[in-house]
C-alpha cells in the first residue's frame, strides 16, 4: 500500500454523511489503536483527528476509522497548528463546515504512555515517558479546548509521582482550567466492562464552561469468585441509593465464540469465513452483553456510526500452538488461579477478568505481557477474547500478529469506560446526541497487516521514530 492510496482511501475519506451538524468535536492524543476514540464516538463525538506516534498502531486506528485525520506523530514534537490543520481536514471528511466552523475544539482527551508511572515497573521519576503529560498540558493550554480528560494508572497519583500531578493541576489551573478535585481512581468493571481494571482519570473544564463531574457506576461488577452452585443470586445490588444491575462476566464476554482448536487453519491466519451452524450456535448462545459486540441487538446508548463489515468472518483469532507440557498444566489450573510456571491467570467464567495488560514496545525489548487463560479451553485467550473482554465490537479490528493485537489491547480503554466518562462531557454541553444512520466503510484492508517499516513508510515517517527510552530529570 502506498502513502498516495492512503490519502484517497484512508483517513481523507469523504464520503457523504446523513448525521445532524451539531455533534461537538474531539481530539484523541496518545490514541493507540482507538479504545478512547470508539468511547467518545458512541457517546455522541465526532472525533476528527488522532495522534499516535507507532506507525503500527497509528495503522490500525486509520483502518478503524476511516473519517478521523490520524497523525503518526510524537507529542513532544508535534505543533498546535498541525493539530489545528488536521482538525479543519477533519472536520470536513465529518461532513462538518468549515465556514461555520467557530475555531472551538469540544474536548481533547488522551493517556500519555503510563510506564512511568506504572507500580509494574522501576517507577522511575526521571523517567523521560513522564514529560510526556507537560506535553499533554501544552497542548490543552495551546488549543484551548471546552474539556480535557487525562488517563492514566493509579500509579500517578503515590509515592513520588504525586508530585508530578500536583504540579500538572497546578499547571492547568494557571492557564485557567478548573480541575475536578480530587483526580478519582475509576474502575472500568463498574461500568459495564467484564474486566478488573482500575484507572486515574483527571477532568478538567475551562473557567468558561460548567464544571464536570466524574461519573457514577452504572453496573455492580460480578465478585472474582461466586458462591457455590445452587445458591440463588439475586439480579441487583444496592449502591447507596442506586439500585445497579449486574455486569457482565467472563463467561457473557466470550462464551459464545467458537473453540479455535476446531479450526486449524487460525494456526496460519488470524481470520476464518465461519460456517452457518457455528454462527447460528454464536447468536443462539449471545448473552446480552457479547450480542451487542456482535451486532445482533442494538445498542440504544451507542451513538457512533455504524461500521459496513462480514458478519461471516471471525477475526483476530489466530491460534497460540502450545507445548503438551503447557497444556498439561493449564488443565490442572483451577478457575481463579495462577499456574505456578507461566504465572498465567486462568480466568473465572462467572467472575471478572484479570487487567489486560500490553507487554512492552519495541523501545523497551517487546516482552510479550503474560495472557490470561481460557476458562474452559486449555490455552491462552485469543485477541480476539481479549477485544471482547474489554468490551470492543466484532467489527474492530487489530492487528494479525499476536504480539502487536494484544498491545493494541492492553494499551488502550475499554471502549464502555471511555462512553462513560464521555457522556458527563455530552451532558456538561447540553448536547443531544444523534445516531447517524448511514453505515460508513472501514478502512482499506492493507492497513491491517503492515509491519514497521512499510506503516513508517506510509505516514513518511522514520522507522525508529519511537523514541527510545532515556533517563532525565524533569525540567
Amino acid at each position: 500500500m502506498t502513502r498516495e492510496d492512503y490519502q484517497r482511501t484512508g483517513a481523507v475519506n469523504g464520503n457523504p454523511l446523513d448525521r445532524l451538524p451539531l455533534r461537538p468535536i474531539a481530539i484523541d492524543l496518545f490514541a493507540g489503536a482507538g479504545g478512547l476514540s470508539l468511547g467518545f464516538e458512541q457517546a455522541g463525538f465526532d472525533v476528527v483527528a488522532s495522534v499516535e506516534y507507532d506507525p503500527v498502531h497509528a495503522a490500525i486506528h486509520a483502518y478503524n476509522f476511516p473519517q478521523t485525520v490520524v497523525l503518526c506523530r510524537d507529542v513532544a514534537e508535534l505543533r498546535a497548528d498541525e493539530l489545528r490543520l488536521a482538525v479543519i481536514n477533519g472536520l470536513a471528511t465529518h461532513g462538518h463546515s468549515i465556514d461555520h466552523w467557530d475555531g472551538e475544539v469540544d474536548i481533547i482527551f488522551g493517556g500519555p504512555p503510563c510506564q512511568g508511572f506504572s507500580t509494574m515497573g522501576k517507577r522511575l521519576i526521571e523517567d523521560t515517558r513522564n514529560q510526556l503529560v507537560f506535553h499533554f498540558f501544552r497542548i490543552i493550554s495551546q488549543l484551548r479546548p471546552r474539556y480535557f480528560v487525562m488517563e492514566n494508572v493509579p500509579g500517578m497519583a503515590s509515592g513520588g509521582h504525586s508530585s508530578i500531578l500536583e504540579q500538572l493541576i497546578i499547571e492547568f489551573q494557571d492557564a485557567g482550567y478548573v480541575i475536578a478535585y480530587p483526580p478519582r481512581v475509576l474502575n472500568a468493571a463498574d461500568f459495564g466492562v467484564p474486566q478488573d481494571r482500575r484507572r486515574l482519570i483527571l477532568l478538567g473544564s475551562r473557567q468558561d464552561q460548567p464544571v464536570l463531574q466524574y461519573p457514577e457506576p452504572t453496573v455492580y461488577p460480578v465478585p472474582k469468585r461466586q458462591p457455590a452452585p445452587g445458591i440463588i443470586q439475586p439480579q441487583t445490588f444496592a449502591i447507596e441509593d442506586l439500585v445497579l444491575p449486574i455486569g457482565p462476566t467472563v463467561w457473557q464476554a466470550i462464551g459464545d465464540l467458537p473453540n479455535l482448536d476446531y479450526f486449524p487453519e487460525l494456526l496460519k491466519s488470524d481470520q476464518l469465513i465461519l460456517p452457518g451452524e457455528v454462527l447460528q450456535k454464536i447468536a443462539e448462545s449471545a448473552s446480552p452483553y457479547s450480542s451487542i459486540l456482535r451486532g445482533l441487538t442494538p445498542d440504544h446508548a451507542d451513538f457512533s456510526y455504524p461500521r459496513v463489515w462480514d458478519r461471516h468472518l471471525l477475526t483476530s483469532s489466530l491460534q497460540t500452538a502450545h507445548s503438551a507440557l503447557s497444556v498439561s498444566r493449564f488443565a490442572a489450573t483451577k478457575p481463579g488461579e495462577v499456574e505456578s510456571v507461566s504465572r498465567f491467570y486462568r480466568l473465572d467464567p462467572e467472575g471478572l477478568c484479570n487487567t489486560l495488560r500490553a507487554g512492552t514496545g519495541s523501545e523497551r525489548g517487546a516482552y510479550t505481557s503474560p495472557r490470561p487463560i481460557h476458562p474452559v479451553y486449555h490455552r491462552t485467550i485469543s485477541v480476539r477474547e481479549g477485544a471482547r473482554l474489554h468490551s470492543y465490537p466484532d467489527w474492530f479490528r487489530f492487528h494479525p500478529t499476536k504480539w502487536h493485537g494484544f498491545r493494541q489491547v492492553g494499551n488502550s480503554v475499554p471502549p464502555l469506560f471511555g462512553r462513560a466518562i464521555a457522556q458527563k462531557i455530552i451532558a456538561a454541553l447540553c448536547v443531544l446526541p444523534s445516531k447517524p444512520t448511514q453505515a460508513i466503510e472501514l478502512g482499506d484492508k492493507r492497513l491491517l497487516g503492515l509491519d514497521m517499516s512499510r506503516a513508517a513508510e506510509l505516514f513518511a515517517v522514520s522507522r525508529d521514530t519511537i523514541p527510545q527510552p532515556r533517563r532525565r530529570q524533569l525540567a
